[in-house]
């Protein structure tokens, strides 16, 4: 659940209240009971500090330290081309 701040503009009380997202704001200052408590718009509370995973992860090419993923379908195509090859050598009985 975040964090909200808020601030009564009629006395200046200020409040962080841990709500849902779906909680309705919080209208009604607990200090001076006046309907002027408002909510202030905060920095986030986390800074994305360094290179960074982004960076290099799920990239393309040079600049990654992992391996390309290869596809199945390459794979399963290559493994079936010498299972046939050797399958049509045993029915005319050649041998390689």
């Amino acid at each position: 659940m975040p964090i909200y701040a808020y601030r009564c503009d009629a006395c200046g009380f200020a409040k962080d209240a841990l709500q849902k997202v779906s909680d309705a704001p919080l209208t009604v200052c607990p200090s001076c009971n006046q309907p002027a408590f408002k909510k202030q718009v905060t920095a986030a509370g986390f800074q994305l500090k360094g290179s960074g995973w982004y960076v290099t992860d799920f990239r393309g090419g040079s600049g990654g330290t992992s391996a390309p993923a290869t596809s199945n379908a390459n794979s399963a195509s290559s493994a079936s081309a010498p299972a046939a090859a050797s399958s049509s050598d045993a029915a005319t009985g050649t041998s390689s």
